[in-house]
């Protein structure tokens, strides 16, 4: 759900009524994950989507139906191949996926309403929906904020303060998925399962080199979602106008101002650095740097002799063994690239696929996962 925060936010402050249909989990080849969202208003406005096109018929109408009162406020309904009706309400790419349908009334649940905004916002809070148990307990809900405290309730201040905590540690983790508590607020006892989405902040890019290369990657790195920041000490290079694109562009010493931003917690480990300077005199006191920081990627552009003229650099720095494994150079994927265009798409490629597992090899006859677990 949050991730149609920005038109459910607005439906909100309308007091406009909606159903929304959340994934709660998927198997097989099911190509959307827990958390995405198909939301339907009183006009029959339809965003998002929960199956990428095989089962949004359905679902739509089971919408329809929670709005309009014919169905049940709250349901669950499990959606999987079917020989007999694939393509009136199966997955036909063979998976399966369990949703849950819910009227949701702005006024009613504010709480809700609240944990939209702060996905609209930018700003860190997950909220916990029960998605099965005591009927009367289906659809309730918690807002959960980033310092752990809570609003709403499911009914039970014990069941409300164990479902606040494992929601936070699910938002510490920037996870989207369900959880069971006990019903009486124990971790054992009759279970509730809960929906919680987490909303986090985005994640960074940070490329460092002010060159043709990076204003290429600062789009591919906007539409991947990231928060994407350029870096480079030449004033001359390192402008707004070149990178118009690019949520901040710093005049600055790489490797200062990696200091600096990790210094003030600004970095974690879904950071992506992206080096495309190829100068040693930048790249070697910043590589070494992020190397030893957990981030999620490290990649440096340049040539193979490039590549192991750095790594000697960096063990002379005292970088060892193990960090220089974690960098990704000469950076991206084989793609055969020769454009800026083409190679940014190979470096977010790489990053795409280091972040869930993926081999970077063609689906075609691989006979692995499509959707691997990351």
């Amino acid at each position: 759900m949050l991730d149609i925060a920005t038109e459910l936010h607005r439906w909100c402050g309308r007091g406009r009524p909606f159903a929304v249909a959340t994934v709660l989990a998927t198997g097989g080849s099911a190509p959307r994950q827990a958390g995405a969202a198909l939301a339907v208003d009183e006009e029959g406005t339809a965003v998002g989507s929960v199956s990428g096109g095989c089962v949004e018929g359905a679902v739509y109408e089971l919408c329809r139906e929670a709005l309009s009162g014919e169905g049940p406020a709250t349901v669950v309904e499990r959606f999987g191949y079917s020989d007999e009706d694939a393509f009136a309400v199966g997955l036909t790419c063979g998976g399966e996926i369990d949703v849950m349908v819910q009227r949701i009334d702005p006024g009613a649940r504010p709480e809700i309403a609240d944990a939209l905004a702060a996905a609209v916002c930018g700003r860190a809070a997950a909220v916990a929906r029960v998605a099965d148990g005591p009927a009367e307990l289906l659809g309730r809900a918690l807002l959960v904020r980033a310092d752990g405290s809570y609003a709403g309730s499911l009914g039970d201040r014990a069941r409300d303060r164990t479902a606040a905590g494992q929601a936070h540690a699910m938002l510490a983790a920037g996870r989207t998925g369900t959880v069971e508590v006990g019903a009486d607020g124990s971790r054992c006892g009759q279970p509730l399962t809960l929906l919680v989405e987490s909303s986090v902040p985005p994640p960074r890019m940070l490329v460092f080199g002010a060159v043709d290369f990076a204003a290429a990657l600062v789009r591919a790195g906007a539409f991947l979602g990231y928060e994407v920041t350029v870096c480079d000490a030449r004033p001359v290079f390192a402008t707004e106008r070149r990178f118009p694109g690019a949520d901040r562009v710093v005049v600055e010493w790489p490797h200062r101002y990696l200091d600096a931003e990790a210094a003030a917690g600004r970095i974690d480990p879904r950071t992506v650095v992206c080096v495309l300077t190829h100068d040693a005199k930048f790249d070697v006191p910043l590589l070494e740097r992020a190397l030893r920081l957990p981030v999620a990627y490290v990649g440096a552009m340049g040539s193979r002799r490039t590549h192991l003229r750095r790594l000697d650099r960096l063990r002379e720095a005292g970088l060892p063994e193990a960090a220089l494994g974690r960098l990704r150079s000469p950076i991206g994927l084989d793609l055969g690239a020769r454009t800026p265009e083409e190679t940014a798409l190979s470096i977010a490629a790489e990053v795409v696929a280091l972040r869930y597992g993926g081999t970077g090899l063609p689906l075609t006859g691989a006979g692995t996962p499509i959707h691997a677990v990351a």
